[in-house]
């Protein structure tokens, strides 16, 4: 539907009203024996699993959806009306919000939205599981947290890993010094990733989606890409690339396993978009360096397969390089040797010499454990408070920024560049192997070393750079505007 300002001013004081009220007066108290009330925001990917995950849990009601698809919206109420679970749909998240009936929301649109609707939800007294990352950039992360604080609302990030007793199992064991000193975590995303393509100019919408609304605050442009879903992740208008997109799982687990509870002091990133011209922006291939001073933490992407023989729809997603045995994981190298983190519920610890000492396996139910916070109202139980979340994708937005405000150079100039940190230099020397195999030639299409970023992690403010600093945050299209009083 189009909003008017007239609408708009209505749910603007609807807004205003949440702010001044106390969180419970807005939403029903779910007694000991109440029903929790969910509602889904977006399910054309990952939202499917979200509906599933809280139908399947007792004392659950999944009682609304809100989709700006109206073709995948009906297709989703119908699926759920035949197995017996009507539910009201809707396809502008305000006037769900406005519901009365409705304690939760689940969030798992595009980027770029995930931080109003948090927070609006939060404002109109519901409580949230939102997908990651958790915002579209720095500062509306952390505007969500104030959000949350304020209106005493249960928020949930959707880092899944926080809820598998495995990993909880592991990284303990880790802290306990299982492994010695913690000197480096790594983590890992090679995912294969095809050109998306060129389009030949502006691209028709979908008939059956409200693009005014799928925009939301993100500029309103054509459509230049062929595919207005999924690949949004690819521009950095809507997505964060692949650091942001998958990257945002192992970041987490990475600086867990640190114990890192604040952003970084100083980043910088090396990467770009390479082997294919398409309609993306955002690296295909990158590391990001974290430089904490106790132990740094490496993000690494790769979208190309092993090698060029490789590059065919048939072949590529089977021919992913991996290191240390993990394609999309964490590695932490310690004192006494390593542990391996393949998957989100299983890690593996080896010494030093490489031999197998102990293994951890075990999943969990993340929604599960936001509906046990939800009825507690003790957000203290969650496994991934949003203060998390807003932590582990702010580290992967400020590692962005540094690409962006970067320039391209030639190997040797990086290589130099990167002399201060061996890892950093290491991790250099892989990817351009990795280029190499793959057909790459970066004479011609150079690599882009990104700006060395420092930080001041207790104001999240770089230090001395205002480009960086007004990459922090964006501007937003009236009225999908992130406020400023939360």
């Amino acid at each position: 539907m189009k909003t008017n300002r007239r609408s708009f001013l209505k749910s603007s004081a609807l807004a205003a009203t949440a702010i001044a009220l106390p969180a419970a007066s807005w939403a029903r108290a779910a007694g000991a024996n109440g029903d929790i009330r969910v509602a889904v925001i977006g399910f054309n990917g990952r939202g499917k699993d979200h509906i599933e995950g809280f139908r399947k849990l007792k004392g659950v009601r999944l009682v609304a959806l809100c989709d700006v698809d109206k073709k995948v919206l009906a297709a989703q109420a119908q699926k759920l009306k035949d197995e017996g679970n009507e539910v009201q749909t809707f396809t502008d998240v305000r006037k769900l919000l406005e519901s009365g009936e409705i304690d939760a929301v689940s969030i798992a649109t595009p980027n770029h939205w995930h931080a109003l609707m948090a927070i609006w939800a939060c404002q109109h007294g519901k409580d949230v599981y939102v997908e990651k990352p958790v915002s579209h950039n720095v500062w509306e992360g952390r505007q969500i947290v104030r959000a949350a604080r304020r209106h005493n609302r249960i928020v949930q990030t959707g880092t899944q890993s926080r809820s598998n007793p495995g990993l909880q199992e592991a990284i303990a064991w880790l802290h306990s010094g299982g492994l010695g000193e913690v000197k480096l975590a790594r983590g890992l995303c090679y995912k294969p990733r095809q050109s998306i393509g060129r389009a030949a100019g502006p691209q028709p919408l979908p008939d059956s989606v409200d693009y005014d609304l799928w925009c939301g605050p993100s500029a309103k442009t054509e459509l230049l890409r062929k595919n207005l879903h999924y690949d949004w992740h690819w521009v950095f208008e809507t997505g964060n690339g692949d650091v942001g997109n998958q990257g945002i799982h192992q970041m987490d687990i990475a600086r867990w396993a640190l114990r890192q509870n604040a952003l970084s002091p100083r980043i910088i990133s090396v990467g770009g978009r390479l082997g294919y011209r398409d309609d993306g922006n955002t690296p295909n291939t990158q590391f990001v360096l974290h430089d904490y001073p106790d132990a740094p933490m490496i993000f690494e992407v790769r979208g190309l397969p092993r090698g060029k023989e490789f590059q065919s729809a048939a072949l590529w997603s089977k021919n992913m390089p991996d290191y240390k045995g993990a394609s999309i994981g964490v590695v932490v190298d310690c004192a006494g040797g390593s542990m391996v983190i393949p998957s989100y519920d299983s890690a593996t610890a080896y010494d030093e010499k490489g031999n197998l000492m102990r293994q951890f396996k075990g999943g969990g139910d993340h929604y599960a454990n936001f509906i046990k916070a939800v009825r507690s109202r003790n957000r203290g139980e969650l496994n991934a408070d949003i203060e998390q979340g807003h932590l582990s994708s702010a580290l992967c937005h400020t590692g962005n920024i540094s690409h962006r405000l970067g320039r391209t150079d030639d190997v040797d100039g990086i290589r130099d560049h990167l002399a201060f940190s061996p890892a950093a230099k290491e991790t250099f020397d892989r990817m351009v192997g990795h280029l190499a195999a793959n057909g790459v030639d970066l004479d011609r299409s150079p690599l882009t070393l990104g700006a060395m970023l420092d930080m001041d992690p207790t104001t999240e403010r770089f230090i001395g750079n205002d480009r960086a600093d007004a990459l922090l945050r964006r501007g937003y299209r009236y009225p999908f505007v992130v406020p400023e009083k939360v």
